[in-house]
């Protein structure tokens, strides 16, 4: 399998898939928008783009199997496709311009490529197993800051999950009082893109999907930075937490994480 070409044909899908998404936002009535769940919402632009890609990634790659937000399909198969065609339909449905497209390949639990396209200023972030990291085509790698206090992080809040939200926002607490700051785009795989391209220095979040952070953690780690769950761990992908960083700082918020122990029940 050519995976750079591989990646590639799914750059020109997602950037085809996020022009038809840009153009439908200005259609958008509260009758389109359906509550999956609290604080969680699902557009018919949200399931066709959804449909449009499945269809397509099945003809790049026949046989492979799915794990899509939309959709309760299963992988099948040696290879499955881990799709989130919009990924930020909150700020989708309020005019918030950050929103994106997610696409992985897993072989197993192995990330075979990631791409995420941010589609209101067209930055297609993009990468391959063993490859480098991109934003248009042109190399990305993270930021070279050394230190907690000089760095600027991103995260965001649980859906459904509140269970530990009293020792989160302690955390979270400290962070801003630690750091350069604390940004909440409201797009997970953005964040992550983010974090592979130096604009930010780490980014952490527990209840996300599978979906949400495929295609970004294989990003940021190509692109020198380290990824883990809040143990340090590499259980990230189906473990509903996640710690990337530019590796320099990883050390030190995995202590904190230590410390507040999100996990323990």
């Amino acid at each position: 399998m050519n995976l750079e070409k591989l990646t590639t044909q799914v750059c020109s899908l997602v950037i085809e898939t996020g022009d038809i998404i840009h153009r439908e936002v200005k259609q958008l009535k509260a009758k389109d928008i359906e509550t999956k769940s609290l604080h969680n919402f699902v557009t018919y632009v949200d399931k066709s783009s959804e449909e449009l890609l499945v269809n397509r990634l099945s003809g790049l790659l026949p046989g492979s199997g799915f794990i899509a937000e939309e959709n309760d399909s299963l992988p099948s198969g040696e290879f499955t496709w881990v799709v989130d065609p919009l990924d930020g339909t909150t700020n989708f449905i309020h005019g918030v311009p950050i929103y994106s497209i997610s696409i992985g390949l897993l072989q197993g639990t192995d990330v075979l490529l990631g791409v995420v396209y941010e589609i209101n200023h067209k930055e297609c972030f993009h990468t391959w197993k063993s490859g480098p990291s991109f934003l248009n085509r042109e190399p990305i790698k993270v930021s070279p800051t050394k230190k907690l206090t000089d760095s600027l992080l991103a995260t965001g809040f649980p859906y459904y999950d509140y269970g530990r939200l009293d020792e989160y926002l302690d955390l979270f607490r400290y962070l801003m009082q630690n750091s350069r700051g604390i940004r909440r785009l409201g797009s997970a795989a953005a964040d992550l893109a983010y974090v592979a391209c130096g604009r930010f220095d780490g980014f952490y979040e527990y209840g996300l999907s599978p979906w949400d952070v495929c295609a970004g953690t294989l990003l940021v780690k190509n692109a020198g930075g380290r990824v883990s769950d809040f143990r340090g761990d590499q259980n990230y992908i189906f473990g509903k937490e996640i710690l990337a960083t530019n590796s320099s700082i990883h050390i030190e918020l995995l202590k904190l994480f230590d410390s507040w122990n999100p996990t323990a029940e």
